[in-house]
Parts: C-alpha cells; sequence; structure tokens
C-alpha cells in the first residue's frame, strides 16, 4: 500500500509541477501565485487569479482537463490495494481453481423402453 500512495504522489507532484511552470510561464504569475493556481486546478476547486491572455487560458483549459484524468488516476491507484484486499477477503481471484474448469458430472439415467 505504501508503495501505491508513493507512486500517487509522485503523479500529482509531477502533475503539480506540470501547473506551477505552466501558469509562471503563461500567465505571467508570480511563483507562489502560480503554485495556488495550480494546486486549486489540480483539486477540482477552480483558478484564483484571473486570466487575461489568450495563452494563459488555454494552457488553463488544457491543464483542467489533464488535472481530471490525473486526480481520478491517482485515486485509482491509491485504492488499488484495497481493493484487492477485498477481492482476497471474498477468495476471489482473477484465474478459475481447476474444480471448477472440471465439468460437472452428468448422473447416467437407466433406459426405458426395453422388454
Amino acid at each position: 500500500m505504501v508503495r501505491c500512495l508513493m507512486f500517487a504522489i509522485g503523479i500529482l507532484a509531477v502533475a503539480l509541477a506540470i501547473g506551477v511552470v505552466g501558469y509562471h510561464v503563461f500567465a505571467a504569475l508570480p511563483w507562489l501565485d502560480a503554485f495556488l493556481n495550480a494546486a486549486m486546478i489540480l483539486t477540482g476547486m477552480g483558478p484564483v487569479n484571473p486570466l487575461t491572455s489568450a495563452g494563459a487560458k488555454l494552457f488553463a483549459s488544457v491543464y483542467a482537463l489533464f488535472s481530471g484524468l490525473v486526480f481520478v488516476s491517482v485515486i485509482t491507484i491509491a485504492l488499488t490495494p484495497v481493493f484487492h484486499r477485498i477481492l482476497h477477503k471474498f477468495h476471489l481471484s482473477e484465474e478459475p481453481h481447476r474444480a471448477e474448469t472440471k465439468p460437472p458430472r452428468v448422473p447416467l439415467s437407466p433406459q426405458r423402453g426395453e422388454g
């Protein structure tokens, strides 16, 4: 579980860094304001500072779409060990057991009409 959480945090850090650099370059925001806007977009809250240039608005739009996918992916990665444990708890596996792959036995019925 720790490994999955660390991987999820790494993805969040990279996504946040992309947003910070993008807001700093395209919107000409100071680093702290760029971090605030990137964090707010990444968590789904929305931008803080108004964007005036077309490049900044385009970047914010693409980053918002990207952030939505990152958020869903990170939640999935973080919860994967939990769901895996639930499957084991109910003895569900990815492959069927050998006993389940054999066809069921059908009893032979006596023949009728003889005699």
